[in-house]
């Protein structure tokens, strides 16, 4: 008797399941409701990772989830789960980690097979439906893997458990003290031998952004060689601004300043259309410490007019595919003339508390250096959303919401330690107490980065690597380093110090730079400007800056931010490890 369809996905909070919810296949969240039922029926579980502005998704879904033999296939031999990477980052990078074992071509659409108790035993990326280009066809793996499961459970289960030990033993390495700053600079300047000489970027295949690495070469050693590379890849990425004010596209920079997620092309020229709010938020804040005005201006706009949500909250992502004449077109939109009424692509609304933390921060800082209120503006909105919907009590803080709606996966020490971040930082533009006193609570309350989420079945996690935005220990210790050079309180440098772990990215620093970024920083004596009253516009701009009045300079100090005592008087305050040279008056 075929199994019947449940629409379950329906009311999911997550425009990405919501997708998939009329389908043909009789899908799950991810849990431990979905498991236990693999369980009783002695059947694979089915995992598909992926989110709602992903293109590669969208022609999966198309081709192989709409397909009612597919669906019946998953239904009969499978527990088919879906997951929503935006939401469960702490399932993506589990799953990843094992995905890494059977396919070096990894990205999104993710698919992986696991035994009921959770381990996975097989994976690749997108399936067409059936055979084509060397690529198997997903009918085909779905019969396989059903025909191994039920003919060989000894060696579908000797391959998970090998998977096990590989990810436990790449999660270990070698052992090894913190870096030194010294050590942590070479590892990124090391990334110089991938520049393409010729293109411009990393490598000589798909290009990418490398938001992360970029801002990790320019904290480092802001005027120094790490810098200047940064400023080559920013600019390779960026392309030409005579042509983006034409209305085109330039590289990875759309004519409304946004930047896509990458190039397909070594010289940059197709780019694959999907906007990311952690991508342009971090690509702001380099924008911005590189004095690159035109695309700052542009990224900020970019952010206030596209992926600004109703409530002053951030959408994770702008779709790569827009509706040309009733058809689901890649980059539609971007590549219609402007004055063609082609709609715009839809957004992904989820509302992710990292990644808004992201946008804060550089938001913040943008107004900080540059004096922009319409930034400035922005960072508060958002942050007054965040704190009000997400970290109303940051021992419960929400990793992310729909419509209002609480996600129930559970936050992560990324979201803790972007959303600090971006808090301290909209404290050094304004002066304002209350930003960092809740950023001080939300890192008393911050969940670990080795936890195991108990949503499901405990997956093996590989090494902490930073993604497309800082590793659950970078995002962390950056925001305890943070807190710290504000309020001079060593509890917080020691729980930054415990909580990284550089192994990995010293190895491999394109996996990394947001870990060495932060190793730098903590190995050295925090360096800070304290500048109260109304300082010139270059002092703002320098590394470490931070402006306040000198009524907000008492409030900062008597609510136990030490950096602000005694520094009521309207002057520069230059300060290395909290010893300050004497004011210097405007």
């Amino acid at each position: 008797m075929e199994r019947p369809v449940e629409n379950r996905l329906s009311r999911a909070t997550s425009d990405y399941l919501r997708l998939h919810a009329d389908n043909p296949v009789d899908w799950r969240e991810w849990g431990e409701e979905a498991f236990a039922e693999a369980r009783e029926r002695g059947v694979p579980v089915f995992a598909s990772v992926g989110y709602a502005t992903c293109h590669w998704c969208h022609v999966m879904a198309r081709e192989s989830f709409a397909d009612a033999e597919v669906g019946a296939m998953l239904r009969e031999g499978f527990v088919a789960v879906k997951v929503d990477r935006e939401e469960r980052p702490d399932v993506d990078a589990a799953l990843m980690g094992a995905a890494s074992a059977f396919t070096r071509q990894l990205g999104w659409p993710l698919s992986v097979f696991l035994t009921p108790e959770g381990l996975p035993f097989y994976a690749g990326t997108y399936f067409p439906p059936t055979a084509r280009q060397g690529m198997p066809g997903f009918r085909d793996v779905l019969g396989a893997i059903g025909a191994a499961w039920r003919e060989q459970p000894d060696a579908v289960a000797g391959t998970a458990e090998q998977v096990q030990l590989a990810l436990k033993d790449a999660a270990a390495g070698p052992g090894g003290d913190a870096p030194d700053a010294a050590a942590a600079r070479a590892a990124l300047a090391a990334v110089a031998r991938a520049e393409d000489p010729e293109h411009g970027g990393l490598g000589t295949g798909q290009k990418f952004p490398q938001a992360p690495l970029l801002r990790a070469l320019v904290d480092v050693d802001p005027t120094g060689d790490t810098a200047a590379l940064a400023g080559r890849l920013l600019d390779a990425a960026a392309g030409d601004d005579a042509v983006v004010a034409a209305g085109g596209y330039s590289h990875l920079r759309g004519r409304d300043g946004g930047f896509f997620r990458y190039a397909t092309q070594r010289d940059w020229s197709v780019p694959h259309f999907e906007r990311m709010l952690v991508d342009n938020a971090q690509l702001l804040h380099v924008a911005t410490l590189l004095g690159r005005e035109t695309v700052a201006r542009g990224l900020v706009g970019f952010l206030g007019e596209v992926l600004r949500l109703p409530g002053g909250a951030f959408a994770i992502a702008e779709d790569a595919e827009s509706t040309v004449d009733g058809e689901r077109v890649e980059g539609g939109w971007h590549l219609a003339p402007p004055d063609a009424g082609v709609e715009r692509p839809p957004l992904d609304r989820l509302v992710v508390t990292a990644a808004n933390g992201l946008a804060i921060e550089a938001l913040a800082v943008r107004a900080l250096r540059d004096g922009d209120e319409t930034a400035l503006a922005l960072a508060r909105d958002a942050a007054e959303h965040l704190l009000e919907h997400h970290a109303a009590d940051p021992a419960t803080l929400v990793h992310a919401s729909l419509d209002g709606r609480p996600s129930p996966a559970a936050a992560t020490a990324t979201d803790a330690g972007c959303l600090a971040s971006g808090l301290l930082a909209l404290t050094a533009a304004t002066g304002e107490a209350r930003w960092a006193i809740a950023a001080r609570a939300i890192l008393d309350a911050a969940p670990d980065p080795a936890r195991v989420s108990t949503q499901g079945p405990a997956l093996q996690l590989g090494p902490d690597a930073d993604g497309d935005a800082p590793s659950g220990q970078a995002a962390l210790a950056g925001a305890l380093h943070a807190l710290f050079s504000l309020s001079g309180d060593a509890a917080h440098l020691d729980r930054a110090a415990r909580v990284l772990d550089a192994r990995l990215a010293l190895r491999n620093p394109i996996a990394g730079p947001a870990t060495l970024r932060v190793a730098a920083l903590i190995a050295e004596p925090p360096r800070t400007l304290v500048l109260i009253g109304d300082p010139p516009h270059e002092l703002r701009r320098e590394p470490g800056a931070f402006v306040a009045t000198p009524e907000q300079a008492v409030e900062l100090a008597a609510a136990g931010f030490a950096l602000l005592e005694g520094k009521s008087a309207p002057a520069a305050y230059r300060c290395e490890g909290f010893v300050c040279e004497l004011p210097q008056p405007y």
